[in-house]
């Protein structure tokens, strides 16, 4: 037990509570007890009252959160348990990442594995999936048990999941031959179940980015993925007999609905969303007091905590109000919540414990026992050292006081222990709390709460620096296969461009099968122009990319020709541009390394202590771009780095370290950004980040009367402003510096190339970093490598919240719904319509619907000043709804912005959608996006597909591989400026990159300039994936690319263990790919250019013949071997019956080789 629990256990106060609770006088109240203190008193009751469990009631969410981490931080073991999102429309469609959280905490609480469950009103009042139906749907798995593969399958569709061609997210489920993937909602990877015939044979986790397997495992429980699930026979009963019972008041068009649902599953067709269907599928419905027996019940602030509830249960019953009259629901399919009255029984039922800071009247419930702690709360240390001395010498005099620090990080924790230790107190770091309280000594440990507290009888104090451990485990960063980045086959579909590096851009017409000689191939089938038809052997997957560029305005690309000139014309020109722009960047680089610039020094103790006050946990990407930033400050040349990163993935902290390690040398920094609002944002944060630092930070921009600019600009010329944030008014003659150290430019996509070249020019020596917010693609950072300096952050920050997505068709009367109920709550939201010429009518018919709301308007064809004026306008609040185009793409942010309403979004391109939802959630509250189509319209199949994988990948930053894909193209526009971007298109963005990546090299000297050969095998041999071992093609693509790719025996290896963990063992067809493909490698070596076969000869096709090699071969291969130097020069091997072809032309190349 640790010291702190053992001085809450010595208050006379917290005895007679726990005498209440154990002697069952209750319900009970404690008053006095802050946020920090109740998870304190919850904890150590949890303790005492051992092997209870408690559940925890708060008003809303986020102090839930806040809770369930402080419970944590005492050691409890708390799970949060999310409010579901109830949507009742039959065509919705929505994310289930809340479903899934949910799932998840009852698994585990039938599991017995958490000692407290804490969740808001709102998720304590939902119906759910009672436990005895969610233990019967759960589905356990041993090695070596009997299970029907077909049965399995069956089962998991009636616990909710979904069946797709590969494993990517929670509630999906995937079957390839012998192999069944399952990705449970409470489990962090999904786990693979290998059969052998009908037994289990093996079980393990793996991981669904490389879909290889991690760890094994003995058995597995599998939760169902969806709270509502019933089996399709079953539910059309159950709607037939509730037509029956239907009568009154909007019968009829209840009536239709259900028939409409009802010819549906009697036509063998899924229904998109069955949740209004809950009481019908679950009769006695269950709510989370159903899974714990007899818990301790805690009750957060009684008095909120029924305001809440009142307000929750009205915006529902307004809801169903509006369903009850459109037919949505009707009689018997209207309860999907307690009412408040019922919770209230249950209070007195469980006996529940109130715990309130301050009494408000009288609790909900009689109580039978009251308890008034004196304790005492504390806000969060920000992190400087004065303010912690002036808090911490009253407590350390007193006698008899303990006085602990808590200080994050292990890392800060000893730093801040020397630290004091340097100030004159008795300091000393522990790893954990020690189990007595220590007088008159400070004790520095690592962790965090949500804030400090102090028990004046006990002698104790607590102080905490922010709260910064309850962070969720990292996943192991994954190496970069540079081949495969190479690789954009996956996502092949008929009717796609595609680009062969002899024979240009072609459409993509599938996979086909030929057979010659009694053996079957793989061939891609590839159409050009004028109908010509290349088949290309799948054993040559690397000669083929998928074509990325732009279209014309029809959506076409210019096809090539089969066999005509016009091709190679294009890629010797694209070549030479090429090798231009690597000579280019590589004199640049030498240029730049030879400039005299200022050597920053290393970090100070003050920099260390700037950087401990950061109030989240870095992510190694972070850690990896400060380090390359501060390594390029302290050369003796000026840096020129440029840092990449997806909105919010903290480039800003990155920048302002770099800024103070540049102001701890004396020198000063400018800070520039391509708005006069992101100044003032930069400004902000600057000022609350260097709080308490000796540091002065102005500002220059519209926002900033005239006569204070002039004082700024003095100031600036006599060295009192350390740090400047400004738009290109920066760059203008009147300001001068006295001593400029860093030049920080942000957003650098919307600055112009004249405007960059003239910062170089104007201060040649000083350090510049820049940071981008369209992705910069690792490809083309692999090819410049070493040559721009790049630092991309590619992680992103761990503590954001899933955006609750929906896919709808466009219903006004929803919109509004989902604005007022947004407002409601004191939130803003986006409703984006991208056409300027009606955007005014779409918002006057907004304000009709919305009369108390204040809706704004903002698009691109505004004027900067008048943009500004509106973002500021959002950003203070007095704007509710911002009606709006793309433009919010590059916006600001705007924490409180947390509804996003998209028109037409089958119109915009997947990685767009991503990073325009990537606009709201950027709070601790939750966020929903509509993404909406048209009434009636039929969605083109690349529109829903986007749209479906928008919804699966509600999580942030993953999964949008191809779709970034196009935000790539732009970000390699920027850096490679307009005329390469030509090139670009002219070749296809994959395979630019590949000429450019060969050129730097050979600039380097890395390789010689030699263009790349390739070897062609054409012989009589089953080789081929048959589509009874992968059936899926975009899988059966990537699997060939990868075959193509084996360079040596260790990529062979490599390969044939992914086929065997995925797919199971490969037949001997499969092994013969990997066979040719390694010898194609091993001949180009000899030369050897084409193998083929004539009757009982083998025939290597050479473009030299070399005597040596071939008298070698003529000793080894006596009487086998015929040369011809005639037409294509070659050697003629004989096989004899009974031997293996391809151990004769091994045998051959290794003579050849000797």
């Amino acid at each position: 037990m640790s010291c702190f629990t053992k001085a809450l256990k010595g208050l006379g106060e917290y005895r007679s509570l726990l005498y209440n609770v154990t002697n069952r006088r209750l319900p009970a109240g404690a008053l006095g007890l802050s946020q920090i203190h109740k998870a304190h008193v919850i904890s150590a009751l949890c303790q005492d009252l051992s092997p209870h469990k408690a559940i925890v009631i708060t008003p809303d969410e986020s102090s839930a959160n806040k809770l369930c981490k402080d419970l944590n931080a005492f050691g409890c073991d708390a799970v949060m348990y999310p409010a579901g999102d109830i949507s009742l429309r039959p065509d919705d469609i929505k994310s289930r990442d809340y479903e899934h959280s949910r799932l998840s905490v009852l698994g585990h609480l039938v599991d017995g594995s958490v000692r407290a469950v804490v969740c808001s009103v709102e998720a304590a009042l939902q119906l759910t999936i009672p436990p005895e139906e969610l233990i019967a749907k759960r589905i356990t798995l041993t090695v070596g048990e009997t299970v029907e593969q077909d049965e399995l399958i069956d089962r998991l569709i009636n616990a909710g999941y979904t069946r797709s061609s590969q494993v990517d997210g929670s509630g999906q489920f995937a079957v390839r031959g012998g192999i069944i993937d399952i990705f449970s909602p409470d489990c962090a990877n999904p786990y693979r179940v290998e059969f052998w015939g009908d037994s289990i044979d093996c079980l393990s986790t793996f991981d669904p980015e490389s879909q290889r397997r991690i760890d094994s495992t003995n058995s597995v429980v599998i939760t169902p993925a969806n709270e509502i699930c019933c089996n399709p026979v079953r539910l059309a009963d159950l709607i037939e007999e509730q037509i029956a019972k239907t009568k009154g008041k909007g019968s009829v068009q209840a009536k239709q609905l259900l028939s409409a649902d009802l010819e549906k599953l009697n036509g063998g067709i899924h229904l998109p969303n069955i949740d209004r269907y809950l009481p019908l599928i679950y009769p006695c419905a269950a709510t989370i007091f159903d899974y714990i027996d007899e818990p301790l019940l805690f009750v957060s602030e009684s008095f909120a905590v029924k305001e809440h509830a009142n307000a929750s249960l009205e915006l529902f019953h307004e809801e169903l109000k509006a369903f009850l009259e459109e037919g949505i629901i009707c009689k018997g399919l209207d309860r999907f919540m307690l009412e408040f009255s019922e919770l209230l029984g249950i209070y007195e039922d469980l006996g529940a414990v109130y715990l309130d800071n301050i009494a408000r009247g009288s609790f909900d419930t009689p109580v039978k026992g009251l308890v008034t702690f004196n304790a005492r709360q504390f806000s969060p240390w920000n992190g400087s050292m004065s303010v912690l001395i002036d808090d911490i010498k009253p407590m350390y005099q007193k006698k008899g006081h303990s006085v602990f620090v808590i200080a994050g990080t292990d890392k800060s924790a000893q730093a801040l222990a020397s630290d004091l230790q340097g100030e004159g107190f008795s300091a000393t770091y522990m790893p954990n709390p020690p189990e007595e309280l220590i007088p008159n000594k400070v004790i520095v440990l690592p962790g965090g709460f949500s804030a400090g507290f102090e028990y004046p009888d006990a002698g104790l104090t607590v102080i905490t620096y922010g709260s910064r451990t309850a962070l969720p485990v990292r996943k192991a960063n994954k190496k970069v296969n540079k081949a495969a980045v190479f690789n954009s086959l996956e996502d092949l579909h008929k009717g796609d461009y595609i680009v062969h590096t002899a024979h240009g851009i072609g459409i993509f017409e599938g996979i086909t099968s030929l057979e010659a000689d009694g053996n079957i191939k793989d061939y891609i089938k590839i159409k050009y122009d004028k109908g010509d038809i290349l088949y290309v052997p799948v054993t040559q997957l690397d000669q083929v990319s998928r074509y990325i560029g732009s279209k014309s305005e029809n959506g076409t690309v210019k096809l090539n020709k089969l066999g005509g000139k016009e091709w190679q014309k294009t890629r010797s020109r694209v070549r030479s541009a090429v090798k231009d722009i690597a000579q280019e960047l590589i004199d640049l680089y030498t240029k730049r390394t030879q400039i005299k610039g200022f050597a920053f020094s290393p970090d100070i103790d003050m920099q260390n202590d700037f950087e401990r006050r950061f109030e989240y946990e870095e992510t190694d990407d972070q850690l990896r771009c400060i380090q390359e930033i501060k390594n390029d400050m302290e050369k003796p040349y000026p840096m020129d780095r440029l840092l990449c990163g997806d909105v919010g993935f903290g480039k800003t902290e990155v920048a302002l370290r770099a800024a103070f390690k540049c102001v701890a040398d004396g020198k000063q920094c400018a800070i520039l950004v391509p708005t006069t609002i992101l100044a003032l944002q930069h400004y902000q944060t600057i000022c609350k980040r260097f709080d308490g630092f000796p540091v002065e930070a102005q500002m220059i921009s519209r926002f900033v009367p005239t006569n204070q600019q002039k004082k700024i600009k003095q100031d600036l010329k006599r060295g009192y402003v350390d740090i400047i944030v400004g738009t290109h008014r920066l760059i203008s003659k009147d300001i001068e510096f006295r001593d400029l150290g860093l030049i920080i430019v942000d957003e650098e996509q919307r600055f112009g190339v004249a405007q960059k070249e003239k910062l170089k020019e104007q201060y040649p020596n000083v350090d510049v970093l820049t940071l981008s917010a369209t992705p910069i693609p690792r490809t083309l950072n692999m090819a410049m490598t070493g040559i721009r300096d790049m630092s991309i952050l590619e992680e992103a920050p761990h503590d954001r919240h899933p955006v609750q997505t929906y896919v709808i068709e466009y219903n006004f009367d929803v919109i509004v719904q989902a604005i007022q109920s947004e407002l409601r709550r004191g939130g803003q939201v986006y409703y984006l319509h991208n056409r300027t010429e009606t955007i005014e009518r779409m918002a006057s018919k907004l304000r009709d619907f919305l009369p108390d709301a204040n809706v704004a308007v903002a698009h691109g064809q505004m004027t900067e000043d008048k943009l500004s004026n509106i973002w500021r306008d959002l950003l203070e609040g007095d704007i509710d709804v911002l009606v709006c185009t793309t433009i919010i793409e590059t916006g600001v942010d705007v924490p409180n912005v947390n509804t996003l309403i998209i028109e037409d979004a089958d119109r915009l391109g997947l990685a767009q959608l991503h990073q325009i939802r990537g606009r709201v959630g950027r709070s601790s509250r939750r966020a929903s996006a509509y993404f909406t189509f048209r009434r009636g319209k039929e969605l083109t199949e690349v529109a829903a597909k986007r749209l479906t994988a928008i919804r699966e990948y509600t999580e942030f930053g993953s999964g949008f591989h191809i779709a970034m894909r196009d935000l790539e193209i732009r970000g390699a526009g920027n850096i490679l400026g307009a005329q390469q971007h030509g090139h670009m298109e002219s070749v296809g963005y994959d395979m630019y990159l590949k000429m450019l990546d060969q050129a730097v090299r050979e600039e380097k000297g890395e390789i010689s300039a030699v263009p790349e050969k390739e070897c062609l095998i054409d012989l009589p041999i089953d080789a081929h994936i048959p589509a009874d071992y992968i059936e899926d093609v975009a899988q059966k693509l990537a699997m060939y690319r990868r075959i193509a790719d084996i360079k040596n025996h260790d990529d062979a290896d490599d390969v044939l263990d992914e086929l065997i963990d995925r797919f199971g063992e490969p037949p001997q067809c499969v092994q013969g790919l990997i066979t040719v493909s390694l010898l194609r490698n091993t001949a180009l070596q000899q030369g050897v250019y084409e193998i083929g076969r004539t009757g009982s000869n083998v025939k290597l096709f050479i473009e030299t013949l070399d005597m040596e090699k071939i008298s070698n071969l003529a000793k080894y291969m006596r009487g086998r071997i015929t040369v011809s130097a005639a037409g294509k020069p070659h050697i003629a091997v004989k096989v004899m019956p009974g031997e293996d072809q391809l151990a004769v032309i091994n045998k051959a190349l290794e003579i050849m080789s000797k």
